[in-house]
């Protein structure tokens, strides 16, 4: 469906002290792709997933989620086909207690509150929350509020699921629960991450970023073998294709 694309056209983006963090970077995701965007720090990877929801605005270029161009008068169209999840989750959980957070979305929907209360149940139980819902954010553990955070977008029942480095603060218990979680969602996946053994289990496609501009772009498997674009992008391999410390092989 048309609804899923995500196509980005030579988008450039300067802060307000003068650092350049986009120089013209362009791609086109199509329904159901799971893709990750890799880089080093600074390479521009969370500023570019701010602007697939509207919460920075290009310099110059373009965005279209869909059939819609990414404008004011569109951006609360967008904002119901892509679900964000931040890099802190403190950005997302501002509620009294969990179960106010992930309800906010769908009640500003406009939803009916039994449809509401079921949409929270189901999130809260996807990530294993279910015994947090009682809970103020503020007194949860970065873990837990990760989980909530992304409980609070599965909520909105989105069609494009971005996501910041979701796996930051996971024990690695819950970092195979969310790997689990992602490999059910069917539709379109972007994970901006430092993971890259998450990116091995998730992502057909790798778009390497590299000072605001796009490195490369292509299979997963190919670009995270190669170990001269990872180097000059500040990456390592995934420990999986990382050879043997005691005899070397791969």
């Amino acid at each position: 469906m048309s609804h899923h694309i995500v196509e980005v056209t030579d988008l450039h983006f300067t802060y307000p002290d003068g650092t350049p963090a986009l120089r013209g970077v362009t791609f086109r995701i199509v329904h159901g792709e799971s893709v990750a965007i890799v880089g080093a720090n600074g390479a521009g990877k969370s500023t570019l997933l701010r602007h697939l929801n509207g919460c920075l605005a290009p310099e110059t270029g373009s965005l279209r989620i869909g059939d819609f161009p990414l404008t004011r008068k569109t951006l609360q169209q967008v904002r119901r086909t892509v679900g964000m999840v931040f890099q802190d989750p403190d950005d997302q959980l501002f509620m009294p207690l969990v179960r106010d957070d992930v309800a906010f979305g769908p009640l500003n929907l406009g939803l009916p509150l039994e449809e509401v209360e079921e949409r929270v149940t189901r999130a809260l139980a996807t990530v294993g929350a279910e015994h947090l819902r009682n809970r103020p954010p503020h007194k949860l553990s970065a873990g837990e509020k990760r989980s909530v955070a992304i409980a609070s977008v599965l909520a909105m029942d989105p069609s494009i699921l971005v996501m910041d480095e979701p796996s930051t603060h996971l024990d690695p218990k819950a970092r195979r629960r969310l790997i689990g979680l992602l490999k059910t969602f069917e539709h379109t996946k972007i994970i901006a991450t430092h993971d890259l053994d998450m990116v091995l289990d998730l992502c057909g496609r790798t778009i390497v970023l590299r000072e605001g501009r796009v490195a490369a772009d292509g299979p997963t498997t190919e670009i995270l073998r190669n170990d001269e674009l990872l180097d000059a992008s500040r990456l390592e391999r995934p420990l999986r294709l990382q050879g043997c410390p005691v005899c070397g092989q791969r």
